[in-house]
Formats: structure tokens, C-alpha cells, sequence
């Protein structure tokens, strides 16, 4: 069966510093030293490339910003090393990624209490309900990029303000070298013979891949989208069980054996299965069929953006041809996979590793995941505190 695009609706090296003093640094920062009212330029109020003038004159804005900030962009997380480094390498801007292995609420932190100040985050990565509440805080500026008409029209904010960029499932990694027999189900999770050797990707009161385990684990519990209850219920008795390991599953972790069993997207799992093998590590990476979950990370520009033309820039090069294909090498399934397919654009040697996937998943509406956060986070505490 075809690979299913799934509807709806980061993480290791510190934030680059210029090569002067400390004192310069202060006085004028990495390149061009943004204004205070970067937000009131003419590239600050662009909604798109047009609006500069074309994509040659937004180019040209960018290349002179000469930088981009952005926060928590593993390089191990669907490719976003190649993505970042194939960006530097067209414009010769430089990408400043800070805390790359942070979470969607210590980006959306970030930009929040950043406002007006040259470290500020230029472009936001979150997940929706994330991405809702930048919304919400009047984080966002609108820009369309050149692709938005081919993005589907569930997949984007009509006003312009963020959009679907790359998306995957909830699966199931596993070394098979640790574990007698890897679990498929969440149900199988529960079995005596995996105690201490479950993981998930962070903390679900503010990571967008362990709250979308936790849909996951509702789904496969008798919940809901709109009731995330059982999934709570269910990882209150993996901890009780002795099963869950309340340690951030990472690729280091799983190299030395502390998380040999991971709930993940499946591109992570997958790329890590990737790193894994030329060390003697069999990382399997299954779809559980009693909880199959989907999900969509958003792009959006900050709206106090000190580098408003670069953080276009940025977008248009994530959601163009060339930026959608390095996804795809990534595992992860572009929002406009479909368009690159029926343009003939598409790297068809990474399209047909994306993993086969039977049925159709389930993805919360951007209300659905809302509402999940804020009873999580309520929740989580007791369930595995």
C-alpha cells in the first residue's frame, strides 16, 4: 500500500558567536546589526517575496542581514543538519541554531521573551498546538511563500501566519539486540519483559512528538482525539509496571543502552536506525496498528524577527523544491510531497524508502490538540510522577 501523507493540523553545538570581542559583539553584533524596529522594515512587513519585489530582491535583503536565528533544529531531527547547512551553502547566510536539543516550548519561550533583541528567533519550527499559541501571543507575521497555493488548504492558516511543512507517525523503535522480541503495539508494551526499557522523545507537557505519544496511546486505549485521558491512563500504568524510563530517549541514549526502546516519530527512528547500524546496533522501528498517529511541524516568521528578510528566506527554502526533497531524505513526508510527485520534482530514491504504512492514521485538529496540552499538562505529573 502507498506510504499515507498524513492531514492536518528538534537537538550537538551551542548558538554561533561572531569571531570579535566581547564588548564589539555587544555594540554590533554578528553581521548586519539589526534595528530595533526590524518589524517596521520593509522586508519586516512583507507578507511575500512579491512584496520586496521578487524573490531576487528578498535574496539580496537576506544575503545582507547576513544571518538567521533559529531554536532547538536538531541536526539528527528529519534531516535539519542537511537543511541548514545546503541553506548557508546557497546564500552564505549563516544559521545560528541555538539549543538544538530543546523542546517547542523552549523555542516558543524564546521568542516570546526575546522581543527586540538581536538573539531574538528570526523562524519558528513548532508543533501545532505550539504553533497555536505563538499564534495566540501575536508571535506571528503572515508571509505566503511562492508554494503556498500547492500546500492544501487544511494544511495552511488562511491568513498566512504558519503552514505544514513535514510530518511522520508515531512508531515504535527498538534495539533487537537488548530486547528478546520487539513490541508493535502499545498494547505489548505492557509485557514484564520490557521493564526499564521504555522512552518517549521528551516530556509531552512541552514536546511536540512525546504529546502526540500520548495521542497515540489514547487511540490505542479506547480514547479519543478529543479525550486524551487513556493515554495518560496507559503510561501511569507502564510506570507502575516498571516499564517507562523517565529519561529523554535520544540517539545517544540509545547508543549506550539506557533507551532501547523508543516511542518516536518514524523519521526519527528511522534516521537513527541509520546511524545506529555501522555501530552494530539492529534499531527496528515498527508502526503500531492499535495507535496509529500523525502529525504535521509548522513553519512560521516570527513577527520580531531581527532578520526579517533572512527569515522569509528561510521559509521559501524549506517549503521549495529542493528544501521538500531533503525531508524527504530525512524520512519525514513533505506537505507538498503530492505536488513534487505530480510535477515529476520529487527524489524518488527517498520517497521509496518512506515506510508502507497500512490504514489510515488519526490527526488531532489544531482545537484537539489545544485542549490534549492543557490536560497533559495537568495530568502528566500524576500519571508517571
Amino acid at each position: 500500500m502507498k506510504a499515507y501523507r498524513p492531514r492536518g493540523s528538534r537537538r550537538a553545538a551551542t548558538i554561533a558567536v561572531c569571531a570579535v570581542s566581547a564588548l564589539a559583539a555587544l555594540a554590533t553584533g554578528c553581521g548586519a546589526a539589526p534595528t530595533a524596529d526590524a518589524q517596521n522594515s520593509k522586508a519586516g512587513k512583507a507578507g511575500s517575496a512579491a512584496d520586496l519585489g521578487g524573490m531576487d530582491k528578498l535574496v539580496a535583503a537576506a544575503k545582507k542581514e547576513g544571518e538567521l536565528n533559529v531554536y532547538a533544529l536538531a541536526p539528527d531531527w528529519a534531516n535539519y543538519g542537511e537543511m541548514i547547512e545546503a541553506f548557508e551553502k546557497k546564500y552564505g547566510i549563516q544559521v545560528n541554531n541555538e539549543n538544538p536539543g530543546g523542546s517547542s516550548q523552549q523555542a516558543l519561550n524564546a521568542a516570546a521573551k526575546r522581543k527586540g533583541q538581536p538573539r531574538a528567533v528570526d523562524a519558528l519550527d513548532l508543533g501545532t498546538a505550539y504553533m497555536q499559541d505563538a499564534k495566540a501571543k501575536q508571535l506571528l507575521t503572515p508571509y505566503k511563500v511562492a508554494g503556498w497555493d500547492g500546500i492544501a488548504g487544511g494544511q495552511k492558516q488562511a491568513d498566512g501566519s504558519f503552514a505544514d511543512n513535514y510530518g511522520g507517525y508515531i512508531s515504535i523503535g527498538c534495539d533487537a539486540a537488548a530486547v528478546k522480541t520487539c513490541p508493535e503495539t502499545f498494547k505489548e508494551l505492557l509485557k514484564p519483559e520490557y521493564k526499564n526499557k521504555v522512552a518517549l522523545n521528551g516530556n509531552p507537557t512541552e514536546s511536540s512528538s512525546a504529546l502526540s505519544a500520548v495521542f497515540a496511546a489514547s487511540l490505542a486505549n479506547g480514547g479519543s482525539l478529543g479525550d486524551v485521558q487513556a493515554g495518560l491512563d496507559f503510561f501511569k500504568e507502564l510506570k507502575q509496571k516498571g516499564n517507562y524510563v523517565p529519561a529523554e530517549s535520544t540517539l545517544a541514549t540509545i547508543q549506550k543502552g539506557e533507551t532501547p526502546i523508543s516511542i518516536d516519530w518514524d523519521y526519527l527512528n528511522l534516521g537513527y536506525g541509520d546511524k545506529l547500524k555501522p555501530k552494530g546496533v539492529d534499531w527496528q522501528v515498527n508502526v503500531p496498528e492499535d495507535g496509529q498517529y500523525s502529525l504535521y511541524y509548522n513553519q512560521g516568521v516570527n513577527k520580531y524577527a531581527p532578520h526579517p528578510a533572512a527569515a522569509r528566506l528561510w521559509l521559501e527554502f524549506v517549503y521549495s523544491d529542493e528544501g521538500q526533497n531533503i525531508w524527504l531524505k530525512g524520512y519525514s513526508r513533505p506537505a507538498l510531497l503530492d505536488k513534487l510527485e505530480k510535477d515529476g520534482t520529487v527524489d524518488k530514491v527517498a520517497s521509496a524508502k518512506l515506510p508502507e504504512v497500512t490504514g489510515t492514521p488519526k490527526s488531532a485538529s489544531p482545537e484537539q490538540e489545544a485542549a490534549a496540552k492543557e490536560k497533559v499538562v495537568q495530568g502528566w505529573g500524576k500519571a508517571v510522577g
